[in-house]
């Protein structure tokens, strides 16, 4: 198992958890992994420019191990969410041909943009910062649906919980599958996100709807995936025509009936997946409202990159 520095680069006002969730992750990585072993699989170091003291989201004040320009170049450079610095530019600049990987969590991908570290790169942005990236940094690749994206070099995550799922994929990335999932199932990450994986989940998408009767309709769809659940099935338990049900419907959720009922059904066969294993593919596909296993499987493929069985293999509890 080869050892790896990873150094975490601290800033004012950035979100602590965007430090702390990756930085439990490889620690975790670490305590796993120590039997029978002289040294850890990471060496984990924090830096700040000048070695100052940082104060994050929260109050939380982060005192760095050392300052940036004294650390040795490391293997990763992990940049969590915080307003860029012009210091930390400046050193990732100077240092980017020497350095094996970046990692950005959430604003952190502002920092690596201004580097020049992301032209040319799918960069997976928060929602809220991809239009800011996009106008700002216009040879960056934004994607502002998935969670997070990786090309063996730059990582980039949406940020908040989903810097725990990057430092997931670089763990299996670095030291395979079997320790990832123990890191997973010690952090109790029941289901370990793909990275295809929607920032807006269809929960989320029904606390915001406004209106009470389309807030019912979209709890019946969810609570019923196998359901039929065509615009003209749905609009008549709506009172609605159709062309009305389909635009409140849009309105309200920001997407069209189709996609939202795509979308539940696909969460639908993931839990189904994991808390059934004794199902077949065919009685998961029935379940969650596909007419097919071989259709669920193209819209497992679509989604998530990876077939139904290997997810379920992966996303098992107990599974190592």
């Amino acid at each position: 198992m080869t050892n790896r520095n990873l150094l975490f680069v601290l800033s004012d006002d950035m979100e602590a958890l965007d430090l702390t969730g990756p930085l439990t992750v490889f620690d975790w990585a670490n305590r796993l992994s120590a039997q029978g072993r002289s040294r850890p699989a990471y060496r984990l170091r924090t830096a700040s420019p000048g070695g100052r003291s940082v104060t994050a989201s929260g109050g939380l004040v982060l005192v760095a191990q050392s300052a940036l320009a004294a650390e040795p170049v490391p293997d990763t450079v992990v940049i969590p969410g915080a307003p860029s610095d012009p210091d930390v530019v400046a050193w990732l600049k100077v240092h980017a041909s020497e350095i094996r990987r970046v990692v950005a969590v959430y604003e952190g991908v502002l920092t690596l943009a201004a580097a020049g570290l992301l032209d040319g790169c799918r960069t997976v942005a928060h929602w809220r910062l991809a239009p800011t990236v996009a106008r700002c940094f216009p040879a960056v690749r934004v994607d502002s649906g998935s969670i997070h994206a990786g090309d063996g070099r730059r990582w980039t995550s949406a940020g908040m919980a989903s810097g725990i799922d990057v430092a997931l994929d670089l763990v299996e990335a670095d030291h395979g599958p079997d320790l990832a999932l123990e890191v997973a199932r010690q952090l109790v990450v029941f289901l370990r996100r793909t990275h295809n994986q929607g920032q807006i989940s269809t929960q989320l998408r029904l606390a915001a709807a406004r209106r009470g009767g389309l807030r019912r309709i979209l709890e019946w769809i969810v609570d019923h995936p196998g359901e039929d659940l065509t615009v003209e099935t749905l609009s008549r338990r709506a009172a609605l025509s159709p062309r009305q049900f389909t635009r409140a419907f849009t309105t309200e959720t920001g997407l069209s009936p189709g996609r939202f009922v795509a979308q539940v059904r696909l969460q639908a066969a993931c839990q189904r997946l994991v808390e059934h294993p004794q199902d077949s593919l065919e009685e998961v596909a029935r379940s969650a409202g596909f007419s097919s296993a071989e259709v669920m499987r193209r819209a497992f493929r679509r989604a998530h990159g990876i077939a139904p069985s290997a997810y379920r293999k992966a996303n098992l509890p107990g599974a190592a």
